[in-house]
Order: structure tokens, then C-alpha cells, then sequence
């Protein structure tokens, strides 16, 4: 897989597609620019290579269909000015003759932020579903737009969406210097054909909380057969109770002490959880312990996210919730990476091709 430092980019017009689907407030209002920091890198080299920036992502806070016309771009092009200290010129649509013209006179180290991508019912159709001629044509629409394509959006990897899995059949494609990043610490994580010392070292720790354990027993597997423990989080160990759903090493995971429906983890629970935190010199987490919105009930999540902290382990967190508690906590820097994926980042530890990721090789 080509990244984007194997490419002269000076005085092309480089189309990344972005994840700008940042947290609002009722008024269009960005709550946390979080995946707008992580892709400044990406945009700062292309501006110093004198490339020509044209970036494109969606919004669409609820849902992973059609957006509601009300999540424009503004705000975000905004901010990400404010970031960079330039003006941030933005197009009123995605593809079309005024978004070409716009690209095509595009100055070097210029930014031009399209629309939101699911404005457009084909970015989100799904390949075989009888429509896919649709979402060719917009990924050839998306096309005219760049030289060179370069992904920057690890946390829709997992999704067959036009701009993700189906642009870059029309553009000479590479990674973005985050999605570099973030498959190089998965990589590390599941130990896969890496050298010695870039491994990661053992004992390694999987913490996986919050819910919905039929979308994680396969991660939990996977995952089960580099780590040395994998705690889980009480409310899907009742699920696995009462499911009776089986693990290949169930002699790995380990449940919270108590009732396992409570709002928070008790403290038996979590002086295990430590103990074996402690033990870590890898820690992979993903998923808040409790009810944690709510300050009473954020105490064992607390409580995993300092044992972390505390064990100087090589930490890899993600996941949309587990993110924003850490945001609120003021604990984003204390950790080694922090993913910007949570769906994208369990799909690819559980061994699934991700369609982003493999049109890119």
C-alpha cells in the first residue's frame, strides 16, 4: 500500500477524503474537533509541498445514511481556518461544474472544502445493491476533482461508501499519514509478520466495555489470541450469560465481581481490573465501564482509564464514547495513540478486510 509520502504532490490537486463527522450542539455547533486535529498533519504537509487541497467528508451525527441538509460544512471549514491561521475557501456541493471549476483553479497551498458527502444518497449505496452504477458514476464524479487520492478517514474504512472504497479505482491512491498511523499500531497490536521490536510486548491487556456483544464475540476471539486477559465490562458478560455464547479462551476473560447490569463497576471489580492492568506492558482498550455520562456512575471507568495511565504501558484506546470520556477527563495525552475509528478500529482487529483499506493495496 502506497502512503502519501511516496508521491510528489507539488502543484497537483490532492483529493483526501477526510472525517470531519464531529459532535454538535443543538445549534450546528462544534462540541469536540478532535478528528480535525487528527487529520491537521495530513494537510500541513501537503501545504508545505505546495500541493493543491481539496478535502471532502460527511456529517452526519445520527445516522449513516442520507444527511439532513441542516449538517452543513460551514462550521467545520470555519474552525479548521482557525486551526490552520488561513482562509478556508468552501464549495456549496460535492461534484458538479462549479466544484470542478473551483478545483481546477485551485492555487498551491490553498484549501477547498467540499460539501458533505451524504448530501448525496450514492455515497452511502451499497455495492450489489442494484444501484451500484450510481455510486460509480459519483465516485468518477468525486474523481475529476483530484490527481491523487489520499485517504485520511480510518473510522469509515469499514464502509462501502463511494469516497472511501470506490474513488480511488479512478485516481492514483495512497494513505494519509494518520491512516499510516493507525494501521501501524493495529499492526503492532495483532503482532502480524512485524520484526522483532516492533512487536508489541507482553503481558498485553484487551479492555473491552459498554454493550452489543454480538458485534463484539468476534473481536473478543481475535483479540484473545495475542492478549493475556481480556476484561469485559459487566454488561456484556451478562449478554454472553444469557446468550450462551462461547469463546475459544474463556480462561482469558474476566468479568466484574457483582451484579453485572449495575450502572458502574464495583470496587472488587475494579481493584481486579487494576491488578491486571498493572501486569501490562500493552493495553488495548475500547468501551466505558458504566453509565459514565452521568458523574456517579463514571467511577470505574475513572478508575481503568488512571490504572492505565499509571501501568506507563504501551496504550491503545478507541471507540466514540471511551473518546469523549477521555476529552472530558482531560486524559487524551496520556495515553500512546488514540484511534479516531471505534467500528473501523474493531473490524480490522477482528480480522475483517476493510473495503477503504483494501482498495488502497
Amino acid at each position: 500500500m502506497k502512503t502519501l509520502k511516496d508521491f510528489s504532490v507539488a502543484d497537483k490537486r490532492v483529493l483526501v477524503r477526510c472525517d470531519f463527522n464531529v459532535p454538535l450542539d443543538e445549534k450546528g455547533n462544534i462540541l469536540d474537533d478532535f478528528r480535525i486535529q487528527k487529520t491537521l498533519p495530513t494537510i500541513k504537509y501537503l501545504i508545505e509541498h505546495k500541493a493543491k487541497i481539496i478535502l471532502m467528508s460527511h456529517l452526519d451525527p445520527k445516522s449513516t445514511g442520507v444527511a439532513d441538509k441542516k449538517y452543513n460544512l460551514n462550521n467545520v471549514a470555519q474552525r479548521l481556518g482557525d486551526l490552520l491561521n488561513m482562509t478556508i475557501e468552501k464549495e456549496d456541493d460535492c461534484t458538479g461544474p462549479d466544484a470542478e471549476s473551483e478545483s481546477n483553479k485551485l492555487e498551491t497551498g490553498k484549501i477547498l472544502l467540499l460539501e458533505n458527502l451524504r448530501f448525496h444518497k450514492e455515497e452511502t449505496l451499497q455495492p450489489g445493491s442494484g444501484q451500484a452504477e450510481n455510486d460509480l458514476d459519483f465516485a468518477k464524479k468525486l474523481s475529476y476533482l483530484g490527481d491523487i487520492y489520499v485517504n485520511e478517514a480510518f473510522s469509515v474504512c469499514h464502509r462501502s461508501n463511494a469516497s472511501v472504497s470506490l474513488v480511488p479505482q479512478f485516481l492514483p491512491s495512497c494513505a494519509g499519514l494518520l491512516l499510516e498511523k493507525e494501521i501501524e499500531v493495529l499492526e503492532k497490536i495483532l503482532g502480524k509478520s512485524l520484526p522483532a521490536g516492533r512487536q508489541a510486548e507482553k503481558p498485553m491487556v484487551a479492555i473491552i466495555g459498554g454493550k452489543k456483544v454480538e458485534t463484539k464475540s468476534k473481536f473478543i476471539d481475535k483479540i484473545s489470541e495475542v492478549a493475556d486477559f481480556v476484561l469485559i465490562s459487566g454488561l456484556l458478560a451478562k449478554e454472553v450469560v444469557e446468550k450462551n455464547i462461547k469463546f475459544k479462551y474463556p480462561e482469558k476473560i474476566i468479568s466484574p465481581a457483582g451484579q453485572l447490569d449495575s450502572l458502574d463497576i464495583n470496587e472488587e471489580s475494579v481493584k481486579l481490573f487494576q491488578a491486571k492492568i498493572a501486569t501490562a506492558k500493552t493495553i488495548l482498550w475500547n468501551g466505558p465501564f458504566g453509565k459514565f455520562e452521568d458523574e456517579k456512575y463514571a467511577k470505574g471507568t475513572l478508575a481503568i482509564a488512571e490504572a492505565i495511565i499509571k501501568s506507563n504501558a504501551f496504550s491503545v484506546v478507541g471507540g466514540g464514547e471511551t473518546v469523549e470520556f477521555l476529552q472530558k477527563q482531560s486524559m487524551m495525552d496520556k495515553f500512546s495513540h488514540v484511534s479516531t475509528g471505534g467500528g473501523a478500529m474493531l473490524a480490522y482487529l477482528s480480522g475483517e478486510e476493510l473495503p477503504g483499506i483494501e482498495v488502497l493495496k
